[in-house]
């Protein structure tokens, strides 16, 4: 059974800096895909950031452009989204995912339907 486990989440002010991991087993993790995507209460769930299985594509929703930085450790099974300069905008719910698909280059948009296995959600809350 694949499981993805995510951590790292937290209450920060505006500004502020958060890093959260995936860990992830029961798959060959080196041959998938990661994604990060959130959802705020009320609204549609939206494709952060992905990055692909050897991590020489990385690729970004324009709202965190510049703010955050997704990268792996293929060694630890682990993806990492490092948050920063963060908006209360940037509050949500956030999911760890995982597709064995080819997703090609960052043109193509990240949509749900691309990913086979999800994590439970780590929350993070920015305040103003």
């Amino acid at each position: 059974q694949v499981q993805l486990v995510e951590s790292g989440g937290g209450s920060v002010q505006a500004g502020g800096s958060l890093r959260l991991s995936c860990a992830a087993s029961g798959y060959t993790y080196n041959k998938y895909n990661m994604g990060w995507f959130r959802q705020a209460p009320g609204k549609e769930r939206e494709g952060v950031a992905r990055i692909s299985t050897g991590g020489g594509i990385k690729c970004y929703a324009d709202s965190v452009k510049g703010r955050f930085i997704i990268s792996r450790d293929n060694a630890k099974n682990t993806v990492y989204l490092q948050m920063n300069s963060l908006k209360p905008e940037d509050t949500a719910m956030y999911y760890c995912a995982t597709t064995a698909y080819s997703l090609g280059t960052c043109s193509r948009q990240m949509i749900e339907s691309d990913y086979n296995y999800w994590g439970q959600g780590t929350q993070v809350t920015v305040s103003s």
